[in-house]
């Protein structure tokens, strides 16, 4: 029955320092995010997490909780608007929009049918 305790407690402790890891990694993070806090103060947040680990980190996320959360929404939206923008610049034109383009290249004159039969198929295949 010891052993089983003793397993118990280590996977405790593992998830325990895991979580504390996610949570440094977070305070860090919020850290060199906020642009209003200078450089010595968050200099200081760094040496007192190392310092006084669970302690700060708890004084951390409760003292400014609300402004780590209001950055993190605003990077979140960020990387949505690059995502969205990077999709919309990949996807291109549509179907309908590149015979469109091949249709008034043929009307003026720049390719002749069978070019425009050509990149008709190329299109809607």
């Amino acid at each position: 029955m010891e052993g089983f305790w003793e397993f118990f407690w280590f996977i405790f402790v593992c998830f325990a320092f895991v979580a504390y890891l996610s949570v440094l990694f977070s305070i860090i993070t919020d850290l060199f995010r906020d642009h209003d806090t200078s450089g010595w103060i968050k200099a200081m947040w760094i040496v007192f997490l190392f310092v006084i680990p669970f302690l700060s980190a708890m004084i951390y996320v409760v003292a400014r909780g609300d402004g780590m959360a209001r950055r993190s929404m605003a990077v979140a939206k960020q990387q949505m608007h690059a995502q969205e923008d990077y999709v919309r610049n990949v996807a291109g034109k549509s179907p309908a929009d590149h015979i469109s383009d091949a249709k008034a290249l043929l009307d003026s004159g720049a390719i002749n049918e069978d070019e425009f039969n050509a990149l008709k198929m190329k299109t809607l295949m």
